[in-house]
């Protein structure tokens, strides 16, 4: 039986979304299903047409309404679009516990506890309720010490000076 692992890419620097896609798109080709779960981005991403063309091998979901990206929103609209962000955690938690795909990653899921939208704690739930078989992937830019004990792999990406 294969055994997955979780995997972690962060830091100020670019290039962690990308990273864990191009990790989803060599699965894809190994047969693998992979669903990539967005947090923070908005929906008027550009980026997001490009990959929807990758669809069905990788299937992309977004469950924030607002155009623009979480920090660029009014108080008022962050939290509207916390209650967006919770659904795709509560989507997160039934695809770990069912086993949906061989490949999760929560893109920018360490934003949403930096921002206080879910504790830390429960994205440690998040990872212990991972079937062993499934490889579960995570960005953002803060990676939180009590966090990394529940890591097989971790990448910190740098900004470029």
């Amino acid at each position: 039986m294969a055994v997955g692992s979780v995997q972690v890419y962060y830091g100020e620097g670019r290039g962690k979304s990308p990273a864990a896609l191009g990790r989803a798109i060599r699965a894809a080709s190994e047969g693998k299903t992979v669903f990539i779960i967005q947090f923070l981005k908005g929906k008027a991403d550009d980026e997001m047409h490009f990959l929807r063309r990758l669809e069905p091998e990788i299937k992309f979901f977004r469950f924030e309404k607002s155009e623009e990206y979480y920090n660029e929103l009014t108080a008022e609209e962050q939290h509207e679009e916390g209650k967006n962000i919770k659904n795709g955690i509560n989507f997160a938690r039934k695809v770990l516990a069912t086993g949906e795909c061989d490949m999760l990653i929560l893109d920018e899921v360490l934003g949403i506890v930096d921002h206080g939208l879910i504790a830390l704690e429960e994205l440690i739930g998040l990872i212990r309720a991972r079937l062993d078989d499934m490889d579960l992937i995570l960005t953002g830019w803060v990676l939180p010490d009590k966090l990394r004990s529940h890591i097989d792999e971790i990448y910190h990406l740098m900004p470029e000076s």
